[in-house]
């Protein structure tokens, strides 16, 4: 059988449709305490399905009536790869919880190109609702303090949590306070090439980057899909006016750079309120995930909890 797509160690796309993913090392679920957090696997969704894992940070007996934030993240891989359990991940987001002391709840959302989008949408968002219901009957959950929810994620996740955070805000029902994202060179693009992509040597990512959007995006779309083109979706001025404050986390070596930078002052023309960029010098696309104990990755996190201290 013929390959028709492929990122080399990642994935394979065949001329039948199927799909041949290649998974890392991974975490497995335990609840055990390591390195000052405990974590646990959750269904969200059994149907769909939908998962998660909850990092929780070790509290001290005479805080336990303490209310802490909540990050909910959504993982990277251009929408095709990418799982909760990738050991990067699981490292990166159990060190973050203890550090900004905060519940952690990363989400297994379903994968193109069987499950294209907006289903990743779908599912991001409806772990919102989740988390509402679960916080009732969870004790891992006991704790969490729904009107300081943050959203975050890498690459394809960061583009989610765009995405989620506009659902979020549009919602008459959801019973939860988003206070802030927090996007980890984030993934966007659009039908008009940007400088860098059009730059000499940029062929082979954004073949890459295409490919991708290809395989993840609506049959019979264009990179100006909304979910791909954030200018291309209808947004009200005044939901741009309630839009919670963005922190926009870009790398100097990411090819994804300019993209990112393009999104945070979009962000800023359109009125939000509040919208950070930060950089990276030096560093590549998604370092945190591929080097989760790196001085830099340890900056990144001290970075983000900053930001989520501050509302």
């Amino acid at each position: 059988m013929s390959i028709v797509a492929e990122a080399p160690g990642f994935l394979q796309v065949f001329a039948d449709g199927s799909v041949k993913r290649f998974v890392p090392e991974i975490v497995h679920p335990s609840s055990e305490s390591l390195n000052g957090y405990k974590f646990k696997d959750v269904n969200i969704d059994p149907s769909k399905p939908i998962t998660g894992r909850i990092f929780l940070p070790d509290t001290p007996p005479l805080a336990t009536s303490i209310y802490l934030p909540v990050l909910v993240y959504f993982h990277g891989g251009g929408f095709c790869i990418g799982s909760t359990t990738w050991l990067g991940y699981h490292h990166f987001l159990g060190d973050f919880s203890v550090g900004s002391q905060c519940i952690v709840i990363s989400v297994d959302y379903r994968l193109a190109p069987e499950n294209r989008l907006p289903i990743a949408y779908d599912d991001c968002y409806f772990s919102l609702e989740w988390l509402c219901y679960q916080v009732k009957c969870d004790p891992w959950l006991a704790q969490a303090d729904l009107h300081r929810v943050f959203l975050s994620g890498d690459s394809a996740g960061g583009n989610i949590a765009h995405q989620v955070g506009i659902r979020a805000l549009r919602s008459k029902a959801l019973d939860v306070k988003i206070k802030g994202l927090l996007l980890i060179h984030p993934y966007f693009g659009s039908e008009k090439r940007s400088q860098n992509e059009m730059a000499d040597g940029a062929s082979k990512d954004v073949a890459m980057n295409d490919m991708f959007w290809r395989l993840s995006i609506p049959v019979g779309s264009n990179r100006d899909y909304f979910g791909c083109n954030f200018e291309t979706q209808v947004i009200s001025k005044k939901e741009w006016s309630l839009f919670p404050a963005v922190v926009v986390y870009v790398a100097g070596l990411d090819f994804l750079k300019e993209r990112g930078i393009m999104y945070a002052e979009f962000l800023q023309d359109k009125g939000v309120k509040e919208v950070r960029l930060v950089e990276a010098m030096g560093e590549s696309h998604v370092y945190h995930v591929f080097y989760p104990e790196s001085q830099a990755t340890r900056l990144l996190q001290q970075q983000m909890a900053e930001f989520m201290k501050s509302y």
